[in-house]
């Protein structure tokens, strides 16, 4: 059977945790930053976690297993 390829654009912006949850960054801390309170970019700072509706499919695209 053919090996699986990792989407390109999949591997750069989510990452595996051992636990097996995958880690993302927040959007809307790019550009347009001077509108947007110092509380609000600071939240956007940290990392959040893709729900289990949707790990699926990140997997999938990653190439790792369910």
């Amino acid at each position: 059977m053919p090996k699986v390829k990792t989407n390109s654009s999949a591997k750069k912006r989510f990452k595996l945790t051992p636990s097996g949850k995958i880690k993302r960054g927040n959007a809307y801390k790019s550009h347009i930053l001077t509108k947007k309170t110092t509380k609000q970019k600071r939240n956007l700072t940290g990392v959040s976690y893709i729900s289990k509706p949707d790990s699926g499919l990140i997997k999938n695209l990653l190439g790792v297993g369910k």
